[in-house]
């Protein structure tokens, strides 16, 4: 895996093409953007989480679940 340089740190990138991922807070502004551009990305978003709004869908094929637990 590479190792890409962080403010002097090291962090290791571990994301493949299969790694299936969640994005908080998808439903305001900044969450939706990067989610709607991982889609298009076709990045495999597997669901979303916004307190409050468990149950609907983000774009039609994400669940949205009110608690990182539920969406685990």
């Amino acid at each position: 895996m590479p190792v890409v340089s962080f403010v002097g740190n090291t962090m290791a990138i571990l994301v493949t093409t299969s790694t299936r991922f969640l994005i908080q807070g998808i439903t305001g502004g900044f969450g939706g953007r990067h989610a709607k551009l991982s889609l298009e990305y076709g990045s495999q978003l597997v669901a979303g989480v916004t307190p409050g709004k468990g149950g609907q869908m983000f774009a039609d094929t994400v669940p949205v679940f009110d608690s990182v637990q539920e969406a685990v």
